[in-house]
């Protein structure tokens, strides 16, 4: 017992132990204010979400639109073309496509056949997209059964002189005649790929943070027999390198494993290494200008990235605070990227700019923190600058 009872002081000692210690409570509080903030109120916030309507009857179509927006909790919008409505869900910008064919009003009232409501959910999106959207569909077809197709269809028979009590019974009988056709785009075969950009940005800027505390470490180090400039040119050079072996690894490691890649694995490969490469030179940049404190800021970040890229919840659902924030942190680009490339859906200039920008922001960050550190071994890092030898 004495034995351990000296190695226990022995350890709390040692300023690690207890440095230690309070990085898992931080990670805790951390986690703890920003996922319960970030997600607050998160479904009060549907009316972010756009329906679009593709609307080509002109008889019950119209009757239709009108009930669904005033109805339903998210936004209504009608879309003159299917092919621009199609267009805009692939870009995420409409959430689902309702399409009322020319002949829905035939059927309903024709008595021949089922009218069919045609609804298009892109996968391409957090699971919680197609979930909604699917229970969204389901309910859209109920509302046109029991109120607007049966109203509709009982207003279109009085008009050709039928008994209003006849017509409203027709009516009343035509409304289960009505059928959903839901249709993916951009199919996610199963859970675990649908998982996968979340945990490509996870394990990626995790990473990324370990690489970094060692790398400033060795920094500290290398820093007595090198310049500033040679140990900020030789992080760059390792940070590229280890981008690619990283996402090079990545990359097969997920298709090996049966995930998917609509765009191939060259496509995969090449935009994880842009992120990967932007992640380590964020996580590195704060370390730069705090030096060891800057993890905190890593954990932070992470812990913000998480909530608000867009890979487990609708960025749109999010509140303006963390919506803003999406819009400065990488993780929202990888994620963007990462499904139009897994998944299917437009080209990924626009993420790959917008890594490219905070690539581009954290090195001259870096880059300044470096010229305005003093001597070689750099005040803002809280290390004493090192002493030319004398001879």
């Amino acid at each position: 017992m004495e034995k351990l009872k000296q190695a226990l002081q022995a350890f709390f000692k040692r300023p690690t132990t207890m440095i230690g210690i309070a990085t898992a409570l931080l990670f805790q509080l951390i986690f703890s204010v920003v996922w319960m903030t970030g997600y607050s109120g998160i479904s009060d916030r549907t009316e972010n979400l756009t329906i679009g309507v593709v609307n080509e009857d002109k008889a019950l179509g119209s009757t239709i639109f009108e009930n669904l927006k005033q109805s339903l909790p998210v936004q209504v919008e009608e879309v003159a073309e299917l092919s621009s409505a199609e267009t805009l869900l692939d870009e995420r910008k409409l959430q689902m496509i309702v399409h009322i064919p020319a002949d829905f009003s035939a059927k309903v009232t024709g008595g021949e056949g089922t009218a069919v409501l045609n609804y298009t959910i892109n996968e391409s999106n957090p699971q919680m997209i197609k979930t909604m959207m699917s229970g969204m569909a389901a309910q859209i077809t109920s509302t046109v059964n029991k109120q607007a197709v049966a109203s509709g269809a009982a207003n279109v028979l009085g008009g050709l002189n039928m008994p209003q009590e006849q017509a409203s019974a027709i009516g009343a009988a035509l409304s289960e005649r009505v059928v959903s056709n839901i249709q993916s785009t951009n199919p996610v075969k199963g859970i675990n790929n649908q998982m996968v950009p979340m945990m490509m940005v996870l394990a990626s800027y995790v990473g990324a943070m370990i690489m970094a505390q060692n790398l400033h470490l060795s920094s500290l180090a290398v820093r007595a027999q090198s310049g500033r400039w040679q140990v900020f040119g030789a992080r760059v050079i390792i940070n590229v390198a280890a981008a690619a072996v990283v996402s090079l690894a990545g990359s097969a490691f997920v298709l090996s494993l049966g995930g998917q890649s609509a765009h191939g694995f060259l496509a995969l490969w090449g935009f994880q290494a842009l992120f990967v490469l932007t992640f380590m030179f964020v996580a590195q940049m704060f370390l730069v200008i705090f030096g060891m404190a800057g993890m905190l800021f890593n954990i932070v970040t992470l812990s913000a990235q998480l909530v608000s890229s867009g890979a487990m919840m609708p960025r749109e659902m999010l509140s303006d605070f963390y919506q803003g924030l999406s819009s400065i942190f990488p993780a929202t680009y990888a994620v963007e990227g990462s499904m139009n490339i897994l998944f299917g859906g437009p080209d990924v200039v626009h993420a790959a700019l917008g890594l490219l920008s905070v690539l581009a922001a954290a090195v001259a960050v870096s880059a300044l923190a470096t010229a305005l550190r003093k001597g070689d071994t750099g005040a803002l890092a809280g290390v004493p600058a090192s002493r030319p030898a004398q001879s």
